[in-house]
């Protein structure tokens, strides 16, 4: 049976081969996390019924079932999809988007997580490339989604300002500020560093007055890598304020790796190799809206 098997189209629909020999792990598809509990109730049915009765859960918000017979692999993928549960992906692909829960759950949240993550999942999710790529949204600064290790990360973020006609001078936002971007003088009122923001929106929320207000945005990170080797992805551009932008970025980023990069080769090192700069003018003329077309006319 082993020679018969194609290796690389059972890992291409989320089969791994284990140390036993005949044995996979199926990955079912995630998105950002979330699952309903009817989709559990089915994977834990699969899991009894075709595997080991248990179920891994992966690092990256993924399930996977071990113990899957060869011979089952069409069956149980067919009783999956019964009960909403479409398999995932492995290989050199776009992988499962990560996410927190993001501002619908989280008091910090800054931004909609599972909504960036299911537009990611929707536009990219399984498309083939040079090596893996890796989405992770994390709705603020807290970063519990750590995205400087995908490839692109999002991280919630919050362009902020005061109004001292409303400040009751309380000092709460000053207490607040973990970076000492606010100081508070009781005759004139707030004073606010911008350099020194972080983005993080905690004087927004903290605020008992609403003196403070801010628009939210999205903090993209590029590059990150978590294996053999390990890179902290880099930010090259300024907060983006809307999804157009972001998802234009993206475009951007994911469509320079699969024309630049050579097989088997991660994002970081495409950058690395064919230059840094060359790749940051490429991300910031999609920030801006530049066309290829456009940069030739002009």
């Amino acid at each position: 049976m082993a020679g018969t098997v194609d290796k690389a189209a059972l890992k291409a629909g989320g089969l791994m081969p284990q140390v036993q020999q005949g044995k996979y792990s199926l990955r079912v598809m995630t998105i950002g996390g979330n699952m309903t509990a009817e989709q559990i109730a089915t994977i834990s049915k699969v899991a009894q019924k075709y595997g080991h009765g248990y179920v891994h859960m992966t690092s990256r918000q993924g399930i996977e079932i071990p113990f899957i017979d060869v011979e089952d692999v069409d069956v149980v993928k067919a009783e999956l999809l019964e009960g909403g549960v479409p398999t995932g992906v492995c290989g050199p692909r776009v992988r499962t988007v990560t996410a927190c829960q993001g501002k619908e759950v989280c008091p910090n949240g800054l931004i909609n997580t599972y909504e960036i993550a299911e537009e990611f999942h929707k536009r990219y999710f399984g498309r083939e490339l040079p090596h893996k790529f890796k989405f992770g949204v994390t709705g603020c600064r807290a970063n519990c989604l750590k995205t400087e290790e995908n490839d692109f990360g999002v991280k919630g973020g919050m362009e902020v300002k005061v109004d001292n006609e409303k400040c009751k001078k309380c000092g709460v936002c000053v207490k607040t500020c973990r970076w000492n971007a606010i100081t508070l003088d009781k005759a004139t009122g707030i004073s606010f560093d911008q350099s020194k923001c972080v983005n993080c929106g905690r004087c927004v929320k903290a605020c008992p007055f609403d003196a403070w207000s801010g628009e939210a945005g999205y903090v993209v990170s590029l590059g990150g890598l978590f294996g053999n080797e390990i890179y902290k992805g880099e930010s090259f551009l300024p907060l983006i304020k809307d999804k157009d932008t972001l998802f234009r970025v993206a475009d951007a980023a994911i469509t320079f790796f699969a024309e630049n990069a050579k097989p088997s080769e991660r994002f970081r090192f495409t950058i690395q190799r064919t230059g840094e700069e060359n790749f940051r003018k490429v991300i910031f003329d999609a920030y801006k809206g530049v066309e290829k077309s456009e940069e030739k006319n002009g």
